[in-house]
């Protein structure tokens, strides 16, 4: 039986794995762009120099020595002298990978770009939720707090009600009776 080829190279799940936080904002590394792409590293770095006007900074930047060492030690980068990178990478941002598939035409490239882009669109829902998760808790602990305090109440009731009724005390004095002899 032949295996069913899928049209999709790469999953959005797989890229989400490969998205950054840089200088505060979602990124991905030139390095991991190149390999969804299909093409080297050194070729898309060529392409955004040669389209620089295309890349301002809030689209694509080259890292700092500092940014490249702390990723190094965070994920599995290659050091230099050990057939690695010698310069720091450029990282993309959302705008950045959208701009690349102006540069990068090829069909693989515009795939692949699609894939990216929702991505992207479903790590920016992701990071809303929080803002409606913590309303939620919040009313949620409203609630909780409104029925821990008629809880209370109720067991308070209930307690009550188990407790032993209290023997009727003896009176205390003397007591006249009358003629058939009750109190």
């Amino acid at each position: 039986m032949a295996k069913k080829r899928s049209t999709n190279l790469v999953t959005s799940r797989q890229i989400e794995d490969l998205v950054r936080v840089v200088r505060g904002q979602r990124v991905m590394l030139d390095s991991d762009l190149a390999r969804l792409y299909g093409v080297t590293t050194s070729r898309l770095n060529e392409q955004v120099s040669r389209n620089r006007e295309r890349f301002p900074d809030d689209f694509a930047y080259q890292l700092t020595q500092q940014e490249f060492a702390a990723l190094m030690s965070q994920n599995a980068i290659s050091k230099s002298g050990r057939g690695g990178r010698r310069k720091p990478p450029w990282v993309f941002t959302e705008h950045g990978v959208a701009m690349l598939s102006s540069v990068l035409r090829s069909p693989t490239a515009v795939r692949v770009n699609i894939e990216i882009m929702r991505a992207f669109v479903r790590l920016r829902r992701l990071m809303a939720t929080p803002g409606e998760l913590v309303e939620q808790l919040t009313r949620l602990a409203d609630t909780v707090q409104l029925h821990d305090e008629q809880i209370r109440a109720v067991v308070e009731v209930l307690n009550r009600l188990m407790e032993q009724p209290a023997k009727p005390r003896r009176p205390v004095g003397f007591h006249a009776r009358n003629a058939d002899g009750q109190s």
